[in-house]
């Protein structure tokens, strides 16, 4: 599509038509209208104490800003009148919105609701979408958003209502042309779409603007299908649910067709970037006979080797009960998860960082790593000297790692054949890779809410002049009328990386949100691995179906979503219950035995938290990667 024709109207099939129809729904402090209680809370920090103070000294302005959340006008939860308001009167304001990220299901119901919300507030808001993603924002090129405009991408995939370009605002040219048009604009604030690399710029973004004084407010919305911006404050990112299920049903086609021909391996590499969440997901919704997730692999060390072998082995344990088929996932980012293939990689990186052409970087690297290279098939060489991505890390989608595997294994079944150790048919192979397949699908009716309600909590915290925030909700596992809504400050969520082990760690670059492991503690991950070995011998495959828009599958969620606990607002509200219980016990007059007692207590609880939040002494699974 040409960038003139982003914002048109288009012509929907009756499908699309009846999805258009459909109305997301609200949580009730968001059905108030412009009667919306904001509820002040403590002062936030980081996840990892010993970033704090870098945090703090990388964005003064926008760290230990106060965690934020948005109430029904008259409830039981508010601590004290001092800590809340109703913001009672809604001047005009004009606010700004870009794609910055990839697509991803529902994105453009963020924008839907920020519409809904804005006009709510004062029908002279202005919405203006900034047309061609962050290039878009830097040129001023804007579309105002209107019902018209809107009446054709209601509930739809993609991103083409205003498209998307090179995801960053980095640079300092960059950061100035967006300060430029920001101010041109006269916006009071720009709502910055998109996962970890993007909200990483708008933290950035928005400490500049508060440095400069530059009325706009920066707000950053979790959307992104590969699930991978995840912390205590986000639970899940818009897109995430629908790639899934799109992709599952795809295993599932798949895992079906393996049965039936009964002579063919299929490996399936799903999009997903550095972390595995598409692939663990997947998993556990269309169970294949095998998935290989990036932080095993980084958590155990494994090489190319070992990897080939396990997949060997599973491949003879199948041949034993005369099965010859199966199907194996793996996630795009597993490639990096190899200890070799990683370091070959960072050689890769640093030579296109000191601008040596992609034609002259097979002769620049060191005798290892040429060595390496070399004993790799051709098509991988001339796919890990692609140029990098935004990022600065490698292009990991067009990096076909399931093919190597199904090179690497086949070679080992013929040498197992020749050697007398493998007895069973010709191994043969079927490689896919679902990337952009589900990247523009109609989104399940969990993201069109989710999406929905976060384009509403943008306008709520512009109103409430906050800068530097994320829009979030929790307790997403729940229905939608018990979601908690809330403002979360983007430093927060940020880190610095350790490379080195050990008490002596030292935190190296600059503070980012960094994209969330899988974490292998997690009773998710503890499901994958109590059913893997049905998964590898039972043929146990399940078919979820297409995504239900009506009907009893209608309302389901990510499985890693519903089996969490991961309701953290929740758990802030019981603390403070807890808290509130204490100060009214220990009120002065009370006995010296209660006293004592508490004081006890409370001492014992202030060593094991002490001892719980001491900076880590280990690198975390995938931690290493840039």
């Amino acid at each position: 599509m040409n960038a003139d024709d982003l914002g048109s109207p288009r012509e929907l099939t009756g499908l699309q038509r009846r999805r258009a129809l459909y109305q997301p729904e609200l949580p009730p402090c968001l059905l108030q209208g412009t009667r919306i209680r904001v509820e002040f809370g403590d002062s936030t920090t980081t996840i990892d104490s010993k970033c704090a103070d870098i945090v703090a000294q990388a964005f003064p302005h926008i760290f230990g800003q106060k965690l934020v959340r948005f109430l029904e006008p008259h409830t039981d939860t508010v601590v004290s009148e001092s800590d809340a308001q109703v913001i009672q009167e809604h001047p005009p304001i004009r606010v700004g919105v870009v794609f910055s990220g990839r697509q991803s299901p529902g994105g453009h119901n963020v924008i839907w609701g920020t519409y809904d919300a804005m006009k709510a507030q004062n029908p002279h808001n202005v919405l203006l979408g900034f047309v061609g993603g962050t290039e878009g924002l830097f040129a001023k090129k804007t579309l105002e958003i209107t019902d018209d405009v809107l009446s054709s991408y209601k509930n739809q995939g993609g991103f083409d209502l205003l498209g998307r370009t090179v995801d960053q605002i980095r640079t300092t040219e960059q950061i100035n042309a967006a300060k430029a048009t920001c101010c041109d604009l006269n916006l009071d604030g720009l709502i910055i779409i998109g996962g970890v690399t993007s909200n990483s710029d708008a933290a950035q973004l928005a400490e500049i603007f508060a440095e400069h004084n530059c009325k706009t407010k920066v707000i950053g919305v979790p959307v992104t299908l590969s699930g991978d911006l995840r912390n205590q404050f986000v639970e899940t990112t818009v897109g995430f649910d629908t790639v899934c299920k799109v992709n599952s049903q795809l295993i599932s086609n798949v895992c079906l067709d393996a049965i039936s021909a009964g002579k063919y391996y299929y490996f399936v590499r799903l999009m997903g970037g550095k972390a595995s969440h598409v692939a663990l997901e997947c998993a556990l919704q269309s169970h294949p006979n095998m998935v290989i997730l990036g932080e095993e692999v980084a958590f155990s060390k494994l090489t190319l080797k070992e990897i080939t072998n396990k997949i060997c082995d599973g491949v003879e344990a199948r041949a034993e009960q005369g099965k010859h088929h199966g199907v194996l996932v793996i996630p795009e980012g597993l490639i990096e998860s190899i200890p070799e293939m990683y370091a070959l990689i960072q050689e890769i990186n640093n030579l296109h960082s000191n601008n040596v052409s992609e034609a002259d970087i097979p002769s620049q690297l060191s005798p290892w790593a040429a060595a390496l290279s070399k004993f790799l098939p051709s098509f991988i060489r001339r796919e890990l000297i692609l140029h990098q991505e935004s990022d600065n890390s490698a292009q990991l989608s067009q990096i076909d790692t399931e093919q190597l595997l199904a090179h690497l294994v086949e070679a080992e079944m013929n040498k197992r054949t020749k050697e007398g150790k493998y007895k069973g048919r010709k191994f043969s192979s079927v490689c896919h890779f679902f990337g952009s397949q589900a990247r523009g699908s109609l989104p399940s009716n969990f993201d069109c809410n989710y999406a929905y309600v976060l384009g509403h909590i943008c306008v709520q915290i512009i109103a409430a002049g906050l800068n530097g925030y994320m829009a979030t909700v929790t307790n997403l596992k729940d229905s939608t009328n018990k979601w908690r809504c809330a403002a979360v400050p983007l430093a927060a969520m940020m880190s610095v990386r350790r490379h080195l082990r050990g008490p002596g760690a030292v935190p190296i670059g600059r503070p980012v949100i960094h994209p969330s492991p899988i974490d292998l503690k997690a009773e998710s991950y503890a499901v994958l691995r109590e059913k893997a070995s049905s998964f590898l011998l039972d043929d146990f495959y399940r078919t979820p179906g297409g995504i239900q828009f009506e009907g009893p599958g209608a309302g389901t969620k990510p499985i890693t979503l519903t089996i969490e606990e991961q309701d953290y607002l929740g758990d802030i509200e019981i603390l403070q219950a807890y808290l509130d219980k204490v100060r009214t016990i220990l009120k002065p007059g009370c006995s010296r035995e209660i006293l004592k007692a508490s004081i006890s207590s409370i001492a014992s609880v202030n060593d094991v938290l002490k001892f719980m939040s001491a900076p880590l002494n280990t690198e975390l699974p995938l931690y290493h990667f840039n």
